[in-house]
This record gives C-alpha cells, structure tokens and sequence, in this order.
C-alpha cells in the first residue's frame, strides 16, 4: 500500500480522515432519523387541519342558524328620560335626562351621516353587518384576558342597543350571538334603517337620538347642522360624559373631520383646514332642580342608586318613578320652618322630616331653600347628637326588660355614682332624690335615664339593639361606643343622647311609639314602571320592635312632655307626644313628636364659619366660602378661606324646634280624623333603683298624706290595705259600700242638711267627716327653670 493509498497518512484513513465506514454500524442513521419521527406526515396535518375547520366552521353554521332575528324592541330604545312625581303619581316634581325624539333618516343630513360612518364603521356600506379584522381583534383580546371589548360595528351596537333579547353583558356568548345577529339583520335590513335605528338610540351626552343631541347642543334640529357640528356630535358618540368643549373631545372632533376627508377625499378634503371647534349652547337638558325639587330629585336618585336603579338609567330609561312625598306637606314643612328662621342669621341650620309611621313613607322634609345655590340635604345629611330626644329608647328598653314606669329612679346622682367609661353626668336644676319614671321622661332627667341604662339586663348592649331595630345607624352606635379618631366611647352618656342620629333616622325611630311597637324603614320610592311593568315596587319591611303594651305606656310617658314636661304647653289639640334634646352648651336642638298618624322630627345647629386667622365671615348659601372674593385668590376648595365651627345655638329643643314642630303639625293634621293613642297598659313590676321618696308628714294629719301617695301608687306595697275602713263616697265601688242609699256612709259636705251633719263645720280642718284635699304633686317645678344641658 503505497503512502497515499488508503491507510497512508494522506489517504482516507490517514490523520484528518475519517477512514473507510463500517457497513455494519446503523448509529448514524438512527440519529438522523430521531428528530423526523416526531413530524407527522403531511397527509395527516392536512386531513387534521380539514376536519378541525368542518368541526368548527359546523358548530358555527349551527349556532348561526339556530339564533333568530330579534322582532321585539327595547323600550330603553325610544324612551325619553324619567319622570319624578309626587305622591299622587299625577303632579311632576322634575324630569330627569334628556328627551329622545324619532326622526327618519331623511331628515339627517348626509354629511353627518357621513361623519359617523367614517369614525365609527368606514366599511359600513360595504361589510355583512361585521368588521372581520375587528372582530378578530376584539375575540383575540378578550381570550387573551386583556379586555372585553364591545361591538365594532354600527350594525351590531345597533342590535345591542334597539333589539330586545341581547344582555348588556360583555362576554364571549354575547358577543357571538351579537354577530350572528348583525349578520342576518344586515341581510334583512336596508343600510339606511339600520343607520335610521343606530342614530335615534345612541348616546350623545346631554341626549339619545341625534334629533334630541342636536337640539342640546346647538338649539337646531338635525337638518340644520353643519359638517362641523355633525363631526362635533360623532366624535361624542364614543365619549359622551365627557365635558362639552373638554380637550379630549377636541381631540376627538379632529379625528373625526380626518376620516370625513380621508372617506370622501372629493367631498370632505378642505374640512381639516377650514372646520372650526364648534360652540355649544349651554346644558338646558330638561330637568328643573331649583328650590326644594333639587333635594327631592337627588334623595330619590339616592335610593334608587340603592335599590339597584343608577342615574345614568334614569337619564335614559323613561321610568316614571313616584316618590312618597306628599306636596302639600312639603310646602308646609317649608313654611313651618322658614316662619321660625326667617329672622335668624343664615349660620343656623334647621333640618325637618315627617314619616307615616304606619308604612315609613318619607310624606315631606325640609333640606334647605335652593338645592342649586346649597346641595347639603339637612335631615338626610346631617347627624347630629340626639341629646334627650335619644331617652325614649331608653325608656323603650327598660319597658321591654319588663320593669314598670311606677318605678322609682334617681333624680339626684347616677346609681352607681361612677358608671363605667363615663364622665360624670348630673343634671341642672335641683330635683328629688327619688322620682318614677313618668315624671323622669316628663323633665328629661340625665341621671335617671343613666341609672335605668345601667341596671338593665344587657345594660347599654339592650339600648344599642333596640334603637338600631328602630332605625338608628349602626355605624353611628358602634362608633358611639368605640369612639374615632382616637377618641374614647361615649360609655353611658348614650343614654342621654351622645350618639349622632339624623331627623329622618328620628321621625322613623319614633314610630315604634306611634304604631304600636311596629317599625317601617322609611323610604321616598313608592313605586318605579316603565309602561306598564313595574320596574322596582315599594320597599316594604314592617317588624315589631317592642311590644305592644310597651309602646303604649311610652306613649303615656311621652303625652306628659307636651302637658307638664319640658315642652309644656306646646301640644296641638289632639293626641300627641315626643321629646325635647338639647346638647351640651345648646350646640343642637330638638323636638321629636307624634300622633298615630305621623311622626316629625325637627333638628338644629349653628355653624360659624372662621378664617384660619380667627376672622368670623358671613356663610354664602348656608356654606362657609371657600375663596376671599380676591381676584387671584390663593384658596381653593381643597385648601378654603374658612370653615365651619358649631357653636351655640343660645336656644334650646323646647324653643325653636318645638315651635316649628307645631306649626308644622298643626298644619299636616288639618282636616284629619282625630285619633287616639292606645290606653296605658301599666305592664311590668317596679325596679327601684333608689328608695320611694319620704311623703311630708305635717303633724296635724300625717295619714291624709299617705292617702295622697296610695292614691297616686295603688299599687304599691304600703297602699294594698290603704282605703281599708274610710268612709264611703258618691260612686264608690267598694263591697262595703253598696247598698247604701239616701246619703247613708257618705261624708259630710258644706250646706248639708242630713241631721247627721249639722252637729259639725265640714269647712273647718281636721274635722272627722271632712274630705281629704286634693292631691298635690310630690315636688313642684317652675316652668321657668332653665333647662340643663340635654334635655
């Protein structure tokens, strides 16, 4: 073998080569084949690829064919906006939204049909009802969880929007049936109808419908709009909130007049260069929130927001929604209120609410004089401490945990003299040391309402459930209780009215007295339809919160305030009771009166507004100012001139707030059938919390007296054998004394002639068969005694 022969150092198998190969050694062919296994044939990946289109492109023609074209169409469509009654259903309060008028297509002038088309859908004239590059966009997004986008088309936001049967959700279902929905009514529909039916629904900001937008913003109707104006109201069609001359919506009016000129570059190629921002005429959208509609608009919207029914629904819906207030009632409670505070400084606030405590029905309030000039609604947005007005659920806990109003309490100082997590409470004028209950609620006494909180079974725990079942804001309660901003509880001084509650919180509250136990949440929706469905009915919540005879006896309780109480006097010619509240240095005030048929609560305070320097400056509207009045003022309302302070009212519950209540109640029971509260019940046993009080003993009759008590307190244990062995009287029933006749057992009277009288001188005292004299209280007030604090 020579040296380049095969074996030699340049032959095949010399260095750098690889030499002969083994005919028997397959490992190089199994690694090339490795790879190439996992590589199915290409008949297969067309054959799978064929039979995965049929399968798809089946289950679409199936659910293509099985969706039908929707006939019936949405009452949102064509409706204008709400309506807002009062209670009659008959007298509108306020429309709320814009109108919406139909118009043909006709009468819309092409270039602004040109300009929605060329923003909103260029192949719409050409396409099958969908935009397949859009619709792949948008069901790429949504499967790859970025977002859920809306329609694309006009034809298919013309189907959500006007068809009934499509949901307003947003899901990969709806959007599918939405397109297949779009397809066969751009096969049924002509391009004008469907362009017809998309103009007269869709959402332009002030309006629905292009007829109804053009009148908003251009006081025309939609023939007479430019090129500029209809680009103007194109460009609102995908941002309607936004603000009439905002930036964003420039913004958005100059893409709309590129695509009118890239669109049609013939028609529309000078428009970039000549068409102006147009001006709009000011907001007139018909809705009237002047004076006390505004306040009764924006608590309606309140509880419809609530309930589930948003604004922009009402603006848009046609809802006729009838509220529970009653008109003659509102303009009373105005008069009522504005007769009291017409000479007052504009820094006191005066809030009134009136409840059917049968249903809970809100009949009238007073929130102020201009909801568009002062917004703040006093009874349903001011809380305040409720002072005495409180002590009625005190007095409603102490009935239910079975002790009676006979029960005699402290008058003097709190029992125990140090109650748990409370500052010291006492009271102003001088009062016995042991009083009952009656006279307690009567002249609203701090230290018995304590005392009775303490020693009830679940003590402040039994206050707090009773007054939230009656209405009464669990936040506020558990912030009473647990305090803010770092502030310790309120501990027992609850019971004489620290928590803050609101005047409709307390017209509702009271009408567990009122109707017999019974508790309605009060509401100002009494009924919301569209046509003739009804769309949201009456909130309806009736429970029991106390007892029956509870109610009654402190309703009985309650009667004494207006008759000998701390509002006496001051009652309204029928059956009628509440409770005078004054905060600590007359801060706020109120009166809280019922009959069967209505509940009121009136509620004041005074705010002072101040500069940060201290300077005392004049409120604007009920609010304090927020700017110096400088040109280039440095204060905005984030950073304000000045601010609110509450001070003295220099009043208390008994004056102002009582005046207005009886005027106002005066008014509202006009013509009413006069009702009665239910007899006292006298249910319980007494729970003493101090001794019964030591009657005087003159020395001339120390047993008349004691007569003069176990008249008052029958019941009590020294009285049971009291009228043992007296003489008989006219009408009495005592066994002993039937059967007589002609006078016989009776006592002796002036001027009597029986031969058994003349012998003595019935004027003449401590005579045998003299009369005992009438009854005189334990104690006796001044009507003129400064009230204390609380009361």
């Amino acid at each position: 073998m020579g040296p380049g022969g095969p074996g030699g150092s340049d032959g095949p198998g010399g260095p750098g080569g690889r030499g002969p190969r083994d005919p028997f050694d397959d490992d190089d062919d199994e690694k090339r084949r490795d790879w190439k296994r996992f590589i199915p044939n290409w008949k297969i990946v067309v054959a799978g690829f064929t039979i995965l289109a049929a399968g798809v492109f089946g289950m679409i023609a199936v659910a293509y064919a099985n969706t039908p074209v929707p006939k019936v169409t949405q009452d949102e469509a064509l409706a204008q906006g709400s309506g807002i009654y009062y209670s009659d259903g008959k007298t509108l309060i306020s429309h709320y939204g814009a109108p919406r008028e139909i118009i043909p297509i006709s009468d819309v002038p092409e270039h602004v049909r040109d300009a929605v088309v060329s923003i909103e859908n260029k192949t719409f004239y050409q396409d099958s009802g969908i935009s397949v590059p859009g619709m792949a966009r948008s069901v790429w997004m949504t499967a790859t969880g970025q977002q859920l986008q809306g329609a694309s088309t006009i034809t298919q936001q013309m189907a959500r929007n006007y068809y009934d049967g499509l949901s307003q959700d947003v899901s990969i279902k709806r959007k599918l049936k939405e397109i297949f929905v779009a397809v066969k009514l751009d096969k049924e529909l002509t391009k004008d109808k469907i362009l017809e039916q998309y103009l007269n629904t869709v959402n332009f900001g002030r309006a629905y419908g292009i007829q109804a937008a053009a009148k908003a913003y251009f006081k025309k109707t939609a023939k007479q709009l430019t090129p500029a104006e209809g680009a103007y109201l194109a460009a609102r069609i995908q941002t309607p909130a936004l603000e009439a001359d905002s930036p964003q919506l420039q913004g958005r009016f100059k893409d709309v007049i590129n695509a009118m000129a890239a669109y049609n570059p013939g028609k529309y190629g000078s428009l970039p260069t000549t068409a102006k921002f147009p001006k709009t005429i000011k907001s007139s959208i018909n809705q009237d929130l002047s004076g006390s509609k505004g306040y009764m608009v924006e608590v309606a919207l309140r509880e419809l927001d609530k309930r589930g029914i948003q604004a922009d629904k009402v603006e848009s819906q046609g809802y006729k929604i009838v509220t529970t207030f009653d008109r003659k009632l509102m303009l009373a409670a105005k008069k009522a209120v504005k007769a009291t505070t017409n000479g007052m400084a504009k820094d006191f606030h005066a809030g009134l609410a009136a409840v059917d405590p049968k249903t809970g029905r809100v009949v009238a309030f007073y929130g102020g004089d201009d909801y568009e000039h002062d917004p703040w609604n006093e009874p349903f947005d001011s809380r305040k401490q409720a002072a005495s007005a409180f002590k009625p659920y005190v007095l409603a806990a102490w009935l239910e945990a079975g002790y009676s109003l006979n029960s005699w309490v402290p008058g003097k100082q709190t029992v125990p003299a140090e109650l748990p997590g409370t500052t010291k409470i006492s009271n102003d004028e001088v009062v016995n040391p042991s009083i009952d209950v009656t006279y307690a609620t009567a002249h609203s006494i701090n230290t018995a309402f304590a005392s009775m909180a303490f020693a009830l079974p679940g003590k402040l725990g039994d206050v707090r459930s009773l007054a939230e079942q009656a209405g009464i804001s669990e936040t506020a309660l558990k912030q009473d209780e647990k305090g803010v901003n770092g502030e310790h509880g309120h501990g027992y001084q609850l019971a004489i009215g620290s928590v803050g509650v609101t005047p409709v919180e307390q017209a509702a509250g009271y009408s567990i007295f009122a109707n017999k136990g019974l508790h309605a949440d009060y509401h100002v929706i009494k009924s919301v339809t569209q046509g003739k469905t009804t769309v949201l009915p009456e909130l309806k919540s009736l429970r029991q919160v106390i007892s029956e005879e509870s109610a009654a006896d402190a309703t009985s309780a309650m009667e004494e305030v207006l008759k000998v109480g701390t509002a006496a006097g001051k009652g309204i010619g029928r059956p009628a009771a509440g409770k005078t509240g004054t905060n600590n240095d007359e801060k706020e005030a109120w009166f809280v009166g019922f009959t069967p048929q209505l509940s009121t609560a009136v509620g004041m305070y005074r705010e002072e507004c101040r500069t940060k320097k201290g300077k005392v400056v004049q409120p604007e509207y009920s609010n304090c100012p927020w700017s110096d009045g400088k040109k280039n003022s440095k204060y905005t309302p984030q950073k304000p001139y000045s601010l609110p302070y509450e001070v003295s009212l220099r009043f208390q519950g008994a004056g102002p707030p009582t005046t207005i209540w009886r005027a106002f109640m005066t008014a509202a029971m006009e013509g009413k059938p006069v009702e009665q509260f239910p007899q006292k019940a006298l249910i319980g046993s007494p729970n003493d919390i101090v001794g019964p009080p030591a009657p005087p003993k003159p020395p001339e009759d120390q047993n008349q007296n004691q007569g003069q008590f176990c008249q008052q307190h029958p019941d009590r244990p020294q009285c049971q054998n009291q009228n043992q062995g007296q003489q008989c009287q006219p009408g009495d029933q005592r066994p002993e004394c039937q059967g007589q006749g002609q006078g016989q057992g009776q006592q002796c009277q002036p001027g009597d002639t029986r031969p058994q009288c003349q012998a003595t001188d019935p004027n003449q005292p401590n005579q045998p068969n003299q009369p005992n004299q009438p009854n005189t209280p334990v104690t006796t007030q001044s009507d003129n005694l400064r009230r204390f604090a609380r009361r």
